[in-house]
């Protein structure tokens, strides 16, 4: 009994380290996963529609690849509300996507000159 209850203790010694650096690497994968998906790729798009009844605005864009979405026109929420301001219909954008509480959303833009 004794050199069991030694097995195991030795056992969970040299296995607890191990398991604390699974669990990190667990985290940052994790977290980077989170990153790239907030992050995305910038997506060129022309604004077709500016609703600030609905606070959406339309547009023709391009592949969103982390939403693994192809070219369409659709209309998205903005992060930030205030921003509809911004848009105006024909302006050119380059912008970020990704999918809030089920909505798609752009998460940030800027304005092609």
């Amino acid at each position: 009994m004794k050199h069991a209850v030694i097995a195991v203790l030795v056992a969970v010694a040299t296995l607890l380290p191990l398991a604390g650096q699974a669990a990190k690497h667990v985290a940052a994968v994790h977290a980077g996963a989170q990153a790239s998906a907030t992050a995305g790729p910038l997506v060129e798009a022309q604004v077709k529609k500016v609703s600030k009844a609905s606070g959406k605005v339309t547009l023709s864009h391009g592949p969103i690849p982390n939403l693994g979405m192809g070219g369409m026109t659709m209309a998205f929420k903005l992060k930030d509300p205030a921003w509809i301001d911004q848009f105006k219909e024909g302006d050119r954008i380059r912008f970020v996507a990704d999918e809030v509480k089920g909505d798609l959303t752009v998460m940030s833009f800027e304005l092609v000159r």
